[in-house]
């Protein structure tokens, strides 16, 4: 009877570990469990600790609420121009509702990725292959945009989209680096040629100011002679017309008249003596002897009287 008893009481402390075990949940933190009571949707649970009703309410689905990466695998997409390319990417996805993540779809994992490969196909194809590699931002953004619709009955909303590889066939890879050296050695041919040519503008453009500047210079020499030589001939001139004048001044004074008469007779005799030096042959004038008419004459010539009114400062010259 005792053993009886202690098998019973054994029986009835399992009964009420396995009641406890099935009533009382701990739900993790950013998790959640969608309860169903006897196969119909009860609640949601959040983090904590929770009671169930025993044999009746059951944890149907656990969701976890973190963000969740999927990676996509490769696959082949054609492009506009018809040229095949090999597409990687990965999916960042969070769920926003759990009820509607456990009854809206069976797996939204694979709904999603499903979706993520067509789309990105179908984005593909919009455009050329040199483009797909600097249109990788607007391919990521279109595909987030066409997921996020999809997933929005299902409690599911897409965070982010990226292409990780875009892979080409190796003859296209050929073809494109072909290309790309194409491009440099044009490019450097170009830079070259613009160095040139800038070369020769800025060596025309320094001949042309150096052939200014110099005519600049000659014409500034040409003016500073001019302006030299017309201020010799003044200061020739003007030293000619005082020294006329002083010996305007001379004469009329007493005793110049016989100083002038010495002084024709001494360059007479001067002159005649370096022409008799300067050549073997000499013709004497048939007067040389009568060096008196020659002062004469030049004495006549002196007291001539002049034409008009002597200029200023210059008295006039009495007649002899």
């Amino acid at each position: 009877m005792n053993m009886t008893l202690g098998y019973g009481a054994i029986i009835v402390a399992i009964l009420i570990v396995v009641v406890i075990a099935k009533t009382a949940v701990v739900v993790p933190q950013q998790s959640a469990y969608v309860i169903e009571h006897l196969g119909k949707y009860s609640r949601t649970l959040s983090a904590g600790f929770h009671i169930l009703v025993p044999f009746m309410e059951v944890i149907a689905y656990r969701h976890s609420l973190k963000e969740i990466a999927i990676d996509i695998a490769e696959q082949i997409c054609i492009t506009r121009d018809n040229v095949q390319v090999g597409v990687d990417a990965v999916l960042y996805m969070q769920v926003m509702d759990p009820h509607l993540a456990s009854y809206g779809i069976t797996n939204y994992g694979f709904a999603i990725s499903q979706l993520a490969q067509t789309t990105l196909r179908s984005e593909i194809g919009k455009i050329e292959l040199d483009r797909t590699f600097e249109a990788r931002g607007q391919i990521n953004t279109n595909v987030v945009s066409e997921l996020d619709k999809a997933s929005s009955p299902w409690g599911v909303k897409v965070l982010r989209y990226e292409i990780k590889n875009i892979t080409p066939p190796k003859d296209v890879l050929s073809a494109m680096e072909k290309q790309m050296r194409a491009e440099r050695e044009k490019r450097a041919v170009i830079l070259t040629s613009e160095g040139e040519r800038d070369a020769k503008i800025n060596a025309a453009e320094g001949d042309k100011q150096r052939v200014i500047k110099q005519s600049e210079a000659n014409k500034q020499q040409q003016i500073n002679e001019a302006e030299g030589q017309a201020q010799a001939i003044l200061a020739v001139a003007t030293a000619t017309a005082e020294g006329l004048r002083q010996v305007g001044i001379a004469l009329s004074d007493r005793g110049g008249i016989e100083a002038m008469q010495l002084r024709i007779g001494e360059e007479y005799v001067k002159q005649f003596g370096r022409l008799a030096q300067a050549g073997t042959t000499l013709v004497v004038p048939a007067n040389l002897t009568d060096l008196a008419s020659i002062v004469t004459m030049a004495t006549s010539i002196a007291r001539k009287p002049p034409a008009g009114p002597p200029p200023a400062g210059m008295p006039a010259t009495a007649k002899s």
